[in-house]
């Protein structure tokens, strides 16, 4: 005989107190033909368009011949000390470049912010070519392709090592947004690079010298990471900025102009700052609600979050957030505290849904037998009130998920 029904339980929460929130935030209208905005603490996209569509990526693709260089030099097999030749295949190269001669030796520091400071083509090459498997910069190209797809970037593709514009040499926006992250949490020790304004590689050059990151020295936090520029690509960014110890990293690509790129830079900076706040909206321990128990020495346990957590909010307040308690239910005794048995979800207008895992607050053992008999003879009761209920697998109560 079959007796313990499958059932998706929710329980609509007003958490007031915990989640003092909120109106929707002001939807940011970009220019860009593709854009990404995340939160970095929280993971929360404030705003994705064209995320996931490969596109010419122009310089912003250096940041892949960058992290590929980082790991090198991590990993023992290149120094900031050591100097590399510039073949006539580096030297050739036009556009941004450090104006390297084929023949001369340049070291690895050199190059690294001739690359972040400069965007130089021609720097990108001689790293690629010392790098490479091969040694010849397709060959670099080939394993940036594997290695970025190892990373999480499936929708990148690289033919050479700087974004030359080339038939197949793919970023998506959210892969550069990936890549971004990458780089400032795997390579603290050299990411403060990218905040350098100015980098006097050859004297002979002295224009030659600013970064071309138009955020940097704006006072609103920014400090990394690169510009592009084709005519296929138009101009695009990758940026990041720290305020009150938030980090947000954004990609924009598609713009008509350098003053375009500037100007929708700067504003998706101060929208995603001043539009949202970081707030704590449970405190870990707290008991939030009570699932029920099938065949257990207590009928319900209490459900918890396992840890504080934070999370990305509107600004502006006005009033309490409601949010689901989801689990299925009733849960199959025995259970033991700490197990995930639920989840809080809320979604606050203008953001996506956040799902947070529930545990049980304490253990719950199976109840002996007068505990069971009890539970039989009330689901019986109950069926002979309510008519038969459908027929469930009391193995595995829990094998259905709730929406």
């Amino acid at each position: 005989m079959t007796l313990l029904p499958r059932i998706a339980l929710s329980l609509l929460l007003a958490l007031g107190l915990a989640l003092g929130l909120t109106q929707a935030a002001r939807a940011f209208d970009t220019r860009a033909t593709a854009a990404y905005v995340v939160d970095v603490g929280t993971g929360t996209v404030l705003l994705a368009k064209n995320a996931d569509q490969p596109l010419p990526p122009a310089s912003m693709s250096k940041l892949m011949t960058l992290y590929v260089t980082f790991e090198a030099i991590r990993d023992g097999r290149l120094s900031m000390t050591e100097t590399l030749p510039v073949s006539a295949h580096a030297a050739r190269y036009g556009g941004s470049t450090l104006f390297l001669q084929a023949g001369e030796r340049v070291s690895v520091e050199d190059l690294l912010r001739g690359i972040i400071v400069l965007s130089g083509n021609d720097a990108c090459v001689v790293l690629a070519e010392s790098l490479s498997p091969d040694g010849t910069e397709a060959g670099f190209a080939r394993f940036m392709t594997r290695r970025a797809q190892n990373m999480g970037m499936t929708n990148s593709a690289f033919t050479n090592s700087n974004g030359w514009p080339a038939p197949g040499h793919r970023m998506s926006m959210r892969d550069l947004g990936l890549l971004a992250r990458k780089l400032i949490e795997d390579f603290p020790e050299f990411y403060p690079m990218f905040a350098e304004e100015e980098f006097l590689f050859d004297e002979k050059e002295s224009q030659n010298r600013y970064n071309r990151n138009p955020l940097l020295g704006l006072g609103i936090g920014a400090d990394g990471l690169k510009t592009g520029h084709t005519a296929e690509a138009g101009y695009g960014l990758v940026g990041s900025a720290v305020q009150n110890g938030r980090r947000v990293i954004f990609v924009i690509s598609g713009l008509a102009s350098a003053e375009a790129r500037a100007e929708e830079a700067e504003a998706i900076v101060n929208w995603a700052f001043r539009q949202f706040a970081e707030q704590q909206v449970v405190r870990g321990g707290v008991e939030l609600a009570r699932a029920k128990v099938w065949m257990g020495d207590a009928t319900t346990v209490g459900l918890e979050a396992a840890e504080d957590v934070r999370t990305l909010m509107p600004a502006m307040s006005a009033g309490p957030l409601k949010a689901e308690v989801v689990y299925t239910g009733p849960i199959e005794a025995p259970v033991k505290q700490g197990d995930k048995l639920a989840e809080l979800v809320f979604a606050p207008e203008g953001l996506p849904e956040t799902r947070i895992p529930l545990v049980a607050s304490a253990s719950v053992a199976r109840g002996g037998f007068s505990a069971r008999l009890q539970t039989v003879t009330g689901l019986l009761l109950g069926r002979l009130q309510k008519g038969p209920a459908p027929e469930a697998a009391p193995a595995d109560p829990a094998a259905e998920g709730a929406s």
